[in-house]
């Protein structure tokens, strides 16, 4: 293995190392498109909250109808996350992964215990 040195001088920017910014390319991007990839990235993150909702309901050996009694929401609500339609809240996810690692941990009367804990003010779900 070869070992390269550099020597960095903070007051001489041509001694930085460029990285992999293609700082043609960021800018020219316009407004638009920023927008267009903000858009992007958002469904992404409903997207990956759906597969989420979805994979902790099934590690739980769940139905929407159980999972939704056991958390205090509607069907409709679970409906809605797995489809990405919607997003769960802070409350409603922590609350949801507590009852998936009381499921890896401990037996099924604990999840309920973990599911209906109080959820304080963000509760709404």
């Amino acid at each position: 293995m070869n070992t390269t040195r550099i020597r960095i001088d903070p007051d001489d920017p041509s001694t930085l190392p460029e990285g992999r910014i293609d700082a043609a390319r960021v800018n020219a991007t316009t407004e638009a498109e920023i927008t267009a990839q903000e858009r992007q990235d958002e469904d992404e993150a409903l997207l990956d909250m759906a597969r989420y909702a979805r994979r902790v309901r099934r590690r739980m050996g769940l139905s929407q109808t159980e999972m939704a009694r056991r958390i205090d929401v509607s069907p409709e609500t679970i409906r809605n996350w797995e489809q990405g339609k919607r997003c769960p809240t802070g409350a409603a996810r922590a609350v949801a992964g507590a009852g998936q690692g009381a499921r890896d941990r401990a037996p099924r009367a604990d999840v309920k215990t973990a599911a209906t804990m109080p959820i304080g003010s963000e509760g709404g779900f």
